[in-house]
């Protein structure tokens, strides 16, 4: 298995090596990062890259994911409360801040965060110092905070759900990370990757890609970037036999979602005019890709919309459009 102290990012495409090269200067600077990229592109692993090759790399890394946390509680969570602060709170507790002391505290979906716990945050962050929930008592904070949003970030930036100035208080350095389908090469190189890693941690033979398999990954789109293809290696890799691991859906062909029309000449009777062609190619690639990621999903609009990078009532307008029921895609067992 990876090292949490020492986290592997892995890819050779231009997009990637340039935000490498970016963790690196920023892990020599003490400043809060803030990381954004659709999901799964990796952003937490960037985020531990920049700690454990900072000066606080033996000090803790602690994570925080905003989006899992109930509103009334993300307060204490982040600066810890007195005892009887509120109704759960039998015991004084320190918070995750005090946990990362001398280190780094990484708030995970950023865009995630209620208004009010992002009042609080701004709060800390110009002096760092802050107070316990229920408490009287004034604390400072020695951490470096690393906070990851997803591109809808920007949305809540234009209709004020987010306020802009914590934004501009965690974008002093800013790291984008590319999407897998703008890696050119990096799917496969990854798949490799994952396969020699998962063959060692269940004990398995090491396996080679279907040659069939390999032109199928660099054409699918991956809406759910790095991390929807180590879920697909480690499930292919469990379930299947043989000495080849084919990743396709079902093992056959190439999926309908990502065959590229230039691969289809097109003689002069069959040009039409350019607006109807591009409107039927967009309602082609919408459906096509609307069925991929619904499956990879399993049905749940929630989560595809986070792997989509959409707001989940703007995907549902779009399955609506064409005609695509939750209900007939695939549920986990």
């Amino acid at each position: 298995m990876l090292s949490e102290r020492s986290p592997q990012l892995v890819g050779r495409a231009p997009a990637f090596l340039q935000a490498l090269t970016l963790i690196e200067r920023m892990a020599r600077y003490d400043a809060p990062v803030l990381i954004v990229g659709e999901t799964g592109t990796g952003k937490e692993l960037a985020a531990r890259a920049i700690h454990y090759q900072s000066e606080r790399r033996d000090a803790p890394f602690v994570p925080l994911n905003c989006g899992a946390v109930p509103e009334t509680l993300i307060e204490s969570e982040l600066f810890g409360c007195e005892r009887g602060a509120f109704t759960d709170a039998r015991q004084a507790r320190s918070g995750l801040i005090a946990a990362a002391e001398g280190g780094t505290l990484f708030l995970d979906e950023l865009d995630s965060l209620p208004l009010r716990a992002q009042v609080s945050l701004l709060r800390f962050l110009q002096d760092y110092r802050y107070r316990p929930v229920g408490g009287t008592r004034e604390c400072s904070g020695d951490v470096r905070v690393v906070a990851a949003a997803s591109p809808r970030l920007h949305e809540l930036l234009q209709t004020g759900a987010f306020r802009d100035d914590l934004a501009f208080r965690l974008n002093v350095l800013l790291l984008e990370m590319p999407p897998l389908r703008d890696r050119p090469g990096d799917a496969r190189v990854l798949a490799e990757h994952f396969i020699a890693r998962h063959a060692r941690q269940h004990a398995l033979p090491p396996r080679a890609l279907a040659p069939g398999c390999v032109d199928w990954i660099a054409r699918y789109a991956w809406p759910g970037n790095v991390r929807e293809l180590d879920n697909r290696v480690q499930r292919a890799l469990l379930l299947s036999d043989g000495e080849e691991l084919d990743l396709r859906p079902c093992g056959t062909g190439m999926s309908h979602a990502v065959r590229s029309t230039s691969d289809v000449p097109a003689s002069a009777s069959d040009l039409r005019a350019f607006n109807d062609a591009r409107d039927e190619a967009m309602l082609h690639f919408e459906r096509s890709y609307l069925e991929q990621l619904m499956h990879s999903a399993h049905g749940n609009v929630t989560h595809a919309a986070r792997l989509a990078g959409k707001e989940r009532r703007a995907l549902g307008k779009l399955l609506k459009k064409h005609g695509l029921e939750r209900n007939t895609f695939d549920a986990p067992n």
